[in-house]
């Protein structure tokens, strides 16, 4: 089973010595695997044996591996799974080089679900695969699914096509997910990861997850959690990184919690947790207190913009922007370090409005890390799906589509203007002022000001120097010289070598750079017994009436008219109490 990556910008492939960001989707399969092993599903004489690659960690060494399989190699099955559109292009390669050796290849993951989800035709980069006897997986694997694959392949006789998008699994008491040991170790704080529900019932029409799990979740149990923690505790993993798209949203997420502080307080298991939630979630009785209690120590929310009629437009109608601070605040008090998702180019964006609300967000909100996203019509969300129909243009290159480049055209910013807008969000949030300003609050606030100054250091260096999104960053850029896309030149040893070298060490020299403008900073604050009365306008109390003086509300497009709207809900909802207490 293999994890691709994809190409940089230079087409090597996009890989680090230690990678951020664990593969859910490979642990997944890897305890699915598993279980068919332990099941003998192949029958009593017939042994499964597994490997599994995650590349943006690991080379997948395609020859070695050839020589690693038995001879003959329609005993094997080379599994890309998880493949996102973005790494479709390099999942494609990896297939035609073991199609081409005689192996029974199949592909799996969002490109291909959301594809044949939303689209009426296969598209021709999926039909391409299919032309080369590559078997199409659409779905997930759970309910005994992979079992037909793994019995159709040891028969040499895969499907072209495995459609089950149509028929989501129940997640109880599904196989653990699990991955060795030895990649976890090859992770940034040697995280793992897992998924205690899918689905969304949220429309926001830039999203896919809706589109390829469904807006009708679905849950892991209890017990189930209990297993997959204890599970990976027990080969030495206690950081976790909860992948749910919105974990606010589960139906259990008190019973989850409370089982977490059980095994935390009672077991004494020093367990951590990085889980996604929605802007709403501080409406929800005890959520992030329990949350903080469950060791939540950073939390991925999405706030995706500021501006009420952008949002609308994106039909995330959810989002409150009067709100923000109010939610922000909440996840400061429980101690938990703040990541949100900030996307640019809805329709009413121009430069100037991007770098107005930028330095609003700065200003008047408690974030700590804040990541930019280019408005991007991922091919399985409502956007692409318009987009195509109306023959509208977008790029045809899937390895641009990582939401770090453009790939269409926006209906007022010129295209220069709208990339332009991209670089300079970066540098306008990871300003050295502003830097230095969130270690402040995060003095403020008690909490490890090293930490954040790393954080937010890894955030503007994998943008402005390895020039890959921090979602796909990592320590230590990786290239092999052969693992170049098809179709570009493979560079001679005494050319590539010494050129790598150098790269690597100007890098370093621009990290240091990076970590010279803000570490002075970092050793005052050290050395300050009164860094905890620093305050500003976005850690301050916050009292309702302040509410319309922020820029937050009298800047943006629809500020006012969402504040209105939240009085009147508010004064709906305390008519309403008033009147049960009177019944009472």
């Amino acid at each position: 089973m293999i994890k691709p990556s994809h190409y940089d910008d230079d087409g090597y492939v996009i890989q680090w010595y230690r990678s951020y960001i664990p593969s859910n989707t490979l642990a997944s399969l890897h305890g699915l695997a598993q279980d068919c092993r332990t099941r003998k599903i192949l029958g009593e004489n017939t042994e499964i044996l597994l490997s599994t690659y995650d590349e943006t960690n690991a080379r997948v060494d395609i020859a070695r591996i050839l020589r690693e399989l038995p001879d003959d190699r329609a005993n094997s099955l080379i599994a890309v799974v998880g493949v996102q559109s973005n790494q479709f292009p390099r999942a494609l390669d990896i297939a035609r080089r073991f199609r081409g050796h005689g192996c029974q290849v199949a592909i799996g993951g969002f490109h291909t679900s959301g594809t044949i989800s939303m689209l009426k035709d296969i598209q021709p980069d999926v039909q391409e695969a299919i032309d080369l006897g590559v078997s199409i997986f659409a779905g997930e694997a759970e309910d005994n699914r992979l079992d037909e694959v793994l019995r159709d392949a040891s028969r040499g006789a895969l499907k072209p096509i495995y459609n089950y998008m149509s028929d989501l699994p129940d997640m109880s008491g599904q196989p653990t997910p699990l991955l060795p040991a030895r990649h976890i170790q090859r992770t940034a704080g040697h995280h793992t990861s897992f998924d205690l529900g899918r689905g969304c019932p949220f429309q926001c029409s830039f999203c896919t997850i809706i589109n390829v799990q469904g807006r009708k979740s679905r849950f892991r149990s209890v017990d189930d959690l209990e297993k997959i923690i204890r599970e990976n505790y027990a080969q030495g993993i206690n950081r976790f990184f909860i992948t749910d798209d919105n974990f606010a949203r589960n139906r259990d997420w008190e019973s989850f919690f409370d089982r977490l502080i059980y095994l935390r307080r009672v077991k004494k298991l020093n367990i951590k947790f990085t889980i996604q939630v929605d802007t709403l979630c501080h409406r929800i009785k005890n959520f992030i207190e329990k949350a903080g209690a469950a060791g939540v120590t950073r939390v991925f929310i999405g706030l995706e913009n500021v501006n009420p009629d952008n949002l609308t437009a994106a039909k995330k109608k959810q989002n409150r922007v009067v709100e923000y601070r109010e939610m922000l605040q909440a996840w400061k008090a429980v101690g938990a370090t703040t990541y949100a998702g900030y996307i640019l180019g809805f329709p009413g964006d121009t430069y100037e409005s991007i770098m107005r609300d930028i330095e609003i967000v700065k200003r008047e909100l408690p974030l700590d890390l804040l990541e930019f996203f280019y408005l991007t019509p991922l091919p399985g969300s409502e956007d692409h799906k318009t987009l195509h129909e109306n023959g509208a243009w977008m790029d045809p290159d899937m390895n641009k589509y990582d939401l770090n480049h453009r790939v269409s055209h926006h209906p007022t910013m010129s295209d220069e203007d709208w990339e332009r807008a991209y670089r300079d969000a970066w540098d306008r949030y990871y300003s050295p002022e502003h830097m230095k300003t969130v270690m402040r609050r995060m003095a403020a606030n008690g909490r490890s000001v090293s930490n954040i100054m790393m954080l937010m250091l890894l955030f503007k260096g994998s943008v402005k120097i390895e020039g890959v999104h921090p979602l796909e960053a990592g320590f230590i850029r990786r290239k092999s010289r052969r693992d170049r896309r098809p179709g570009l030149p493979i560079e001679p040893a005494w050319r590539f070598y010494p050129a790598y070298a150098l790269e690597t060490v100007v890098k370093h020299m621009k990290w240091l750079r990076i970590l010279s403008s803000v570490y002075p900073e970092y050793r005052r604050l050290k050395r300050d017994p009164n860094r905890r009365e620093y305050s500003d306008l976005a850690i301050a109390p916050i009292q309702a009436s302040d509410l319309e003086g922020l820029d937050l509300i009298s800047q943006t497009r629809g500020g006012a008219a969402a504040l209105t709207k939240m009085r009147k809900d508010r004064e709906r909802m305390d008519h309403v109490k008033a009147e049960r207490q009177s019944a009472v």
